[in-house]
């Protein structure tokens, strides 16, 4: 006898299907970090290793939106799962292995977490915008300029004293008028006249921070200027 799948128990086994996916993804995007430190351990001419990764593996967590976020927070994979935030779980699997890694090999690492990248080419589908208006308004929805975080590589790459992580963002989206920038930009072209916020002035308190980083940097162009 041959069952003849209801709607419903197909959209139910395609939203399964869909979690395996994203899951399997996570898995390969954690065998790739192991893979690449693995062969960074491997080479002895390796001085230190940059590792890119997000703020999305430091801002999900159960008691987001009552506590101060930087460098020492991680996302908790398990809310990451429950969420289906597979992009911060991806991320936060791949650090955790590159981490475990390169303290087990010796391996001299720092890792730069990355806001939303601000491209030409962003769009919608971009999975770091998975849970936008939570971010917004628990203060943490951050992005930053390609030159931006290029300088910040740059830094952490030339700084001896460079250590551990950097949260890296030079833009903080917590109003209504800067949410309504963004939501314009990643509409599609025919849609012209998107809906305006009918927050006039929302501001929500900013509560992440990149000091560390923006530190150093401030540290080096000094030094710089000194030099010349």
């Amino acid at each position: 006898m041959v069952h003849v799948y209801s709607w419903r128990e197909k959209k139910s086994i395609l939203k399964h299907v869909a979690c395996l996916v994203q899951e399997f993804m996570a898995e390969v995007e954690v065998r790739a970090a192991h893979n690449v430190l693995e062969a960074c351990a491997q080479t002895d001419t390796i001085e230190k290793v940059v590792f890119t990764s997000s703020v999305t593996a430091v801002i999900w967590n159960e008691g987001r939106s009552t506590s101060s976020l930087d460098e020492r927070n991680w996302s908790d994979i398990n809310f990451c799962k429950k969420f289906k935030l597979w992009q911060a779980l991806s991320k936060t699997l791949a650090e955790k292995s590159a981490w475990s890694l390169a303290m087990d090999r010796g391996i001299n690492m720092v890792t730069i977490n990355g806001g939303l990248l601000m491209t030409s080419d962003l769009t919608i589908t971009n999975p770091y915008l998975k849970g936008a208006a939570e971010m917004y308004e628990d203060g943490v929805f951050v992005t930053v300029d390609l030159r931006f975080i290029l300088d910040a590589h740059v830094c952490v790459f030339e700084d001896v004293s460079s250590y551990g992580r950097y949260l890296c963002f030079n833009h903080v989206i917590n109003c209504s008028h800067d949410a309504d920038k963004l939501a314009q930009m990643l509409l599609p072209s025919s849609d012209s006249s998107p809906p305006q916020s009918s927050e006039e002035t929302r501001m929500y308190q900013q509560r992440i921070s990149n000091k560390k980083l923006n530190n150093m940097m401030m540290e080096l162009e000094n030094d710089q200027l000194l030099t010349n």
